[in-house]
């Protein structure tokens, strides 16, 4: 059986203060039958092939534009590393509270960069949320001075070329490709996006720890929290337990399998800002794992993309855009004021972590500025 991060251990070896990181290795998949979404894999190995660009993004357009959600495989960076950077979250959770405690995501500012407890109630419900997170900026210079955690600090070097990595062999790719489809010059994506440049980017350590069939009933009576994400582009690697579903263009609720070697992506709420719509920030959330997995922590390795610090959320001047009438005259006029992708992205994140309670928000919607979504889906 996979280590579970809710067994204690001792974090540290006898004879130094080093964090001692454990391997991880993923659990076995479920055997129930599940309703899985039938979702496009693209092949990032082609990538770089005569024309391989032009045919990725053929492959990519409905899934951006429909579905919102895809798988990517081949990405060029070894699964032995994946399952290191599991390791190392998986550790992180395992650590003392008070150690965890100690660089907190700064929620009252929008913030998302350090550790997020699971200390919040679910409404009047007597339960808890059981998510936990460490969230981890880009290495950069100007994030030189985020305060790290032990473990974190003690593996730098690896998580740092990983966090970048991620961008250079996924992201970016993934941006050149979008870039395509609308017949944008190439690296027009990446550049809003770009890496060394400021942004709220973060590789992030997740776990949803174990809970009994009782306390996932009464939450998920509550909400089942269908939801689209902040900023552009979300990667979520292969971690093998069930219970993220999508909802599909048809409006049916189905699951995400896991796939060997693959990242699944899905597009998120300022790509869907930058494109007017074209491009699908889906709705998703996360419901009781299967009773064959109901007793086993859902540790959670992503990488959240966001607009650079400085990009105008105003609509990209796409052909595509402006062929399909989506593109207003406002658009096209670069006087025309509009909120940067950090003053949206962190307006969103004080907007729903702020709190110690979370509230039913059926019905209401999130608006700044003149961008506008939905908080909730059924």
């Amino acid at each position: 059986m996979a280590p579970s991060a809710t067994e204690p251990f001792e974090s540290q070896t006898a004879t130094t203060s080093r964090v001692l990181v454990k391997p991880w290795s993923r659990p076995q998949p479920t055997t129930e039958n599940l309703e899985w979404a039938p979702l496009v894999k693209i092949d990032l190995s082609h990538f770089d092939e005569p024309g391989g660009k032009q045919e990725l993004a053929k492959q990519l357009y409905d899934a951006v534009t429909r579905v919102g959600f895809w798988v990517v495989v081949n990405t060029g960076i070894d699964d032995d590393r994946v399952l290191k950077q599991f390791s190392i979250g998986n550790t992180f959770f395992k650590e003392p509270l008070e150690e965890k405690r100690k660089n907190p995501c700064n929620f009252a500012e929008g913030e998302y960069f350090g550790y997020r407890e699971n200390s919040r109630w679910i409404g009047d419900t007597g339960v808890k949320e059981n998510i936990e997170m460490l969230n981890i900026p880009k290495a950069i210079p100007t994030y030189a001075n985020e305060p790290k955690h032990e473990i974190v600090k003690e593996n730098w070097e690896e998580i740092s070329k990983f966090h970048r990595d991620v961008w250079e062999k996924v992201a970016r790719k993934l941006f050149v490709l979008i870039a395509i489809i609308l017949e944008l010059p190439e690296n027009y994506l990446a550049d809003a996006h770009a890496y060394d440049e400021d942004s709220d980017d973060h590789l992030r350590y997740m776990i949803y720890n174990v809970r009994t069939q009782e306390e996932w009933d009464r939450a998920q009576a509550y909400s089942k929290g269908g939801h689209t994400d902040f900023g552009s582009l979300t990667l979520l690697f292969s971690q093998h337990v069930a219970g993220l579903q999508i909802r599909t263009p048809e409006g049916k609720w189905q699951y995400v399998k896991p796939v060997k070697g693959g990242i699944t992506c899905n597009a998120a709420d300022t790509l869907t800002f930058l494109t007017k719509g074209f491009v699908k920030s889906t709705v998703h959330r996360v419901v009781t794992p299967p009773a064959d997995q109901l007793n086993i922590a859902r540790l959670g390795l992503l990488y959240f993309s966001r607009p650079g610090d400085t990009t105008p959320m105003r609509p990209v001047p796409s052909p595509v855009l402006d062929r399909l009438g989506l593109l207003t005259p406002e658009d096209k006029d670069l006087n025309e004021p509009v909120v940067s992708g950090i003053e949206y992205v962190r307006a969103r994140v004080k907007d729903v972590h702020h709190k110690t309670i979370l509230d039913k928000r059926e019905g209401t919607s999130f608006e700044f500025k003149g961008l506008k979504v939905q908080n909730y889906y059924d």
